[in-house]
């Protein structure tokens, strides 16, 4: 070990030992135990693993842990709780928009990331946020309609 890598994560301040190599996902999943965030294939290209570093969407596996210091890291575990659920876990539920769950949890950082950077977003819009990500399961009509009604829930007055 070389030291240590402080950062904000799910709005609570860390330091996590910097094992060289070791990546954000490894962090997140073995040393943090927060499992939700999935290894999928490994290679940032399918999604399961994204989270939001300083509000932007990023492959937790593809993010060496050094490069989170000094800033911002929220999974899905931020994203809401049991009991105040952020308006897309709400609306995942209400739309059944998941099946295995394996997906899920990156697919909700993207969309949050960009309802974040665009509050009403157009339909193309949210297809293109969600593009990167696979979902063998077939819920990707459910998921656009999930986003769509957590936009305007988000958006409303």
């Amino acid at each position: 070990m070389t030291g240590s890598v402080a950062f904000r994560l799910n709005g609570q301040s860390v330091s996590v030992p910097d094992d060289a190599g070791q990546t954000l996902l490894d962090t997140l999943r073995n040393t943090l135990q927060l499992k939700a965030t999935r290894m999928g294939c490994g290679q940032g290209q399918c999604g399961a693993c994204r989270v939001l570093l300083d509000g932007h969407a990023v492959a937790a596996c593809e993010t060496p842990l050094w490069a989170v210091e000094g800033k911002t890291v929220t999974t899905v575990e931020g994203l809401g709780s049991r009991t105040a659920p952020h308006a897309l876990q709400t609306a995942f539920i209400e739309e059944q928009a998941m099946q295995c769950g394996f997906c899920t949890s990156g697919i909700l950082m993207s969309a949050a990331a960009l309802l974040q950077r665009q509050p009403r977003p157009s339909r193309q819009e949210i297809v293109q946020a969600i593009d990167g990500h696979l979902c063998r399961c077939g819920a990707h009509n459910r998921v656009l309609r999930a986003i769509e009604k957590a936009a305007a829930r988000l958006a409303a007055p």
